[in-house]
């Protein structure tokens, strides 16, 4: 009796992998740059001598001059305004990119387009479509596309790992865009947090001041006192209303982003579907 041994069957060629994007510039030199352009501010405006009595920064503000009551807020100013100006840098980069990243019409048209021409087997019209729809979501239906394509001519494998094959090209398509849709996501939610730390550590201060100024004179030494609750709530202030602006923003873009893979889900269900029904 003669043994026989089973072939094992080849796997689907991969397709064509996509060329990297550049990264642009890193998010740690962005922060640095704001931080010397918040420093620069911090000094060279807010610290201007027409903000206070006598012309000296070292004099209290003058009356309802808000420049010069936030000078006095101390340095944790400066570093308050780095995550202002990084929220604020870094939400504007998101509404750019996300915007692109929907391509140029509507997703909800697209993806109703692409499961028309699809339920009639024209795959190159789908394929101009993705051509046109352009951002993450036409990448990743053209990636599925051509995959279908090629699979239609591939002997090799049966149709239920030809199912396989499609479903992972769609997984490895995504994961290709979701850094890209994601990207800057992460600095944003952690400002959130942290702003509003540093802007109770500047409250902190602000008080210890009060109070130790309290404690030097003995009495209630008004001026003293007024310039510790002053810093203590020029920090409270630009803490909380940075860490509203990044909560505002994250939460904005991940539903963006849900969006989008939501879609990206849904008209790769209907590839693989299509696949089946007609192969």
């Amino acid at each position: 009796m003669s043994n026989t041994t089973k072939t094992p069957t080849p796997a689907a060629k991969p397709a064509a992998a996509p060329k990297k994007k550049s990264g642009g510039i890193s998010s740690g030199l962005i922060i640095l740059i704001l931080f010397i352009v918040a420093e620069l501010f911090y000094h060279l405006y807010l610290g201007d001598g027409s903000h206070f009595e006598g012309g000296d920064h070292n004099n209290e503000p003058l009356p309802g001059d808000f420049f010069g009551i936030v000078y006095k807020g101390g340095f944790i100013v400066p570093i308050l305004f780095t995550c202002f100006l990084t929220s604020l840098t870094f939400t504007i980069e998101r509404l750019f990119t996300l915007g692109k990243a929907k391509g140029t019409s509507s997703i909800d048209e697209f993806v109703r387009k692409v499961q028309v021409l699809l339920n009639q087997n024209d795959i190159n019209g789908a394929l101009k479509e993705c051509d046109k729809q352009k951002g993450s979501i036409g990448n990743v239906v053209n990636a599925a596309l051509k995959k279908y394509q090629q699979l239609t001519t591939d002997t090799e494998l049966d149709k239920e790992q030809k199912l396989v094959a499609l479903s992972k090209e769609i997984e490895e398509a995504t994961s290709l865009e979701m850094p890209s849709l994601e990207k800057n996501l992460t600095i944003i939610a952690t400002l959130a947090s942290v702003a509003t730390l540093i802007g109770l550590l500047g409250t902190v201060l602000g008080m210890l001041r009060s109070f130790a100024a309290m404690g030097q004179s003995g009495s209630a030494d008004s001026a003293a006192l007024a310039a510790g609750i002053s810093e203590a709530l020029v920090n409270t202030a630009l803490g909380i209303g940075t860490s509203a602006i990044c909560l505002i923003a994250y939460n904005y873009f991940t539903s963006i982003i849900d969006g989008i893979t939501y879609n990206i889900d849904e008209i790769g269900l209907s590839i693989t579907n299509n696949y089946a029904a007609h192969y």
